[in-house]
């Protein structure tokens, strides 16, 4: 196969790199091996690939880079993408017709998980609450923190983030209610609930996390009103993105200290300008949108993720990262 490797000069730990992409050749065995590979890092390089090849490979902010029209692609058949969430790319109407766009979706979920214990440890802990005192150099011995067992923690999305999340909550003693489209079972949670169900059991949830993919149907999915639902202890966790809460409600509710505290690793917009409201909000504290990558581990898992699909593509089994447009993930 013909393929075109994309990147941007920028963090080199999740560069797509020569030296990395024949190493997980490398380890794909047979799938990896007699593809012819290109390789490029500005327009004019996309360019000359696109003319022959039949997959791109390509970091997300590198197509970005590219819209809102590609080059033309006469022979592309698959795109893959080293990113889960692609709504960075929408609306979808550059895609050519009958080529296949994949994401990475599975690149995240162990570093998301511990993310996402270490957030719920430090809202059991009270660690927001402390911080907001270490600012203003206030002493706060008359307060304590909490086990995480027995605590009820509500999932937003059980995917590669959320599910992980998930598990390791219900490891820890935890009493999981999951949120997702349909209330399938899933083996973290001791019940699962569909969206008509999300506001019965905010009203329940001692913690939350938001890990749903930004779409249409997810966009300020905890808005000022579900936000008031919750109970005034509660915390909240969001790894997903950051419109998919109101956060100047959210800033309002912590400020007022009508919601026990909150772990942001996603906002809007991104990076959070100087002087902007988040950085003072009490009972907060921020990550600068890393809770999912490990340098360390993010290329290389997102290449055999590329090539576990390329063989299923070779072998005309269904693409297990094949992202569906019309659901936006």
């Amino acid at each position: 196969m013909r393929i075109h490797v994309q990147s941007l000069a920028g963090d080199p730990a999740f560069q797509l790199t020569e030296q990395r992409w024949h190493a997980a050749c490398a380890r794909a065995g047979a799938t990896g091996a007699g593809h012819g590979v290109t390789f490029g890092a500005d327009a004019d390089a996309l360019a000359a690939g696109l003319l022959e090849a039949e997959a791109l490979v390509t970091q997300t902010s590198a197509l970005a880079q590219a819209l809102p029209g590609l080059p033309p692609a006469p022979r592309l058949r698959l795109i893959y993408c080293t990113a889960a969430g692609l709504d960075s790319l929408a609306p979808f109407t550059w895609l050519p017709a009958g080529v296949q766009l994949l994401n990475n979706r599975g690149a995240h979920g162990y570093k998301a998980g511990e993310y996402g214990l270490m957030a719920l440890l430090m809202l059991a802990n009270r660690m927001p609450a402390y911080a907001t005192a270490q600012r203003a150099s206030v002493w706060a011995g008359a307060t304590h923190g909490a086990m995480l067992a027995g605590q009820r923690l509500l999932a937003v999305g059980l995917g590669t983030l959320g599910g992980a999340v998930a598990e390791r909550a219900a490891a820890a003693g935890m009493i999981v209610t999951g949120v997702r489209t349909t209330a399938t079972p899933h083996l973290a949670c001791t019940r699962v609930v569909d969206l008509a169900g999300l506001d019965a059991a905010l009203a329940e949830a001692d913690m939350l996390v938001l890990a749903v993919p930004l779409t249409n149907a997810t966009r300020g999915l905890l808005d000022r009103r579900r936000l008031a639902l919750l109970p005034a202890h509660a915390g909240v966790v969001n790894i997903g993105r950051g419109a998919l809460l109101d956060q100047d409600a959210l800033c309002d509710a912590l400020d007022a200290g009508t919601l026990g505290g909150a772990v942001l690793d996603v906002f809007t917009p991104e990076p959070v300008p100087a002087g902007h409201r988040l950085w003072t909000t009490r009972n907060l504290i921020m990550t600068p949108h890393m809770s999912a990558d490990d340098p360390a581990t993010y290329v290389p898992l997102s290449l055999d993720i590329f090539f576990s699909n390329l063989a299923a593509w070779t072998e005309g089994r269904p693409l297990p990262n094949r992202f569906k447009v019309a659901r936006g993930y």
